[in-house]
């Protein structure tokens, strides 16, 4: 992954001077993580890898999560790996990254109600997965 994360930083640094300002930087700069990531993940099924779940280095024992946390977190990303591409990057731009859906809808070029729409099924998706796994839901 830190060759994807070096490709997005390139990619930011050699196309700046086309940024035109017509969108937050933030969204311009999430669009091209999204290209970069989608192009990983194509390039990773060509190749016959997988991208894995697990960063390539050990959390400290000070910061690390509870096993039950750490098993959801896994699960967590077990199950986005699952969802289709654009259902996923709506999930993870409003989630976890904190973007407005009209930022994100502005960015994947969809309109507003597409990607709640996305958003909802990816939502739905996720907690049926979930429930699924836990023997008392």
């Amino acid at each position: 992954m830190p060759d994807v994360s070096q490709e997005v930083f390139l990619t930011v640094h050699r196309k700046l001077p086309e940024f035109e300002g017509r969108s937050k930087l933030k969204t311009w700069i999430y669009g091209i993580c999204l290209r970069v990531a989608s192009d990983h993940r194509r390039r990773a099924y060509v190749r016959r890898e997988r991208a894995t779940a697990e960063p390539g280095f050990e959390l400290p024992a000070t910061g690390a999560l509870p096993d039950s946390h750490a098993d959801a977190r896994a699960q967590l990303l077990r199950l986005l790996d699952t969802l289709d591409e654009d259902r996923r990057s709506v999930l993870v731009l409003y989630e976890i990254e904190g973007l407005s859906m009209k930022d994100i809808a502005e960015l994947l070029g969809c309109p507003l109600q597409t990607a709640y729409s996305r958003l909802h099924a990816a939502r739905r998706h996720v907690l049926e997965a979930f429930a699924a796994k836990d023997p008392e839901a």
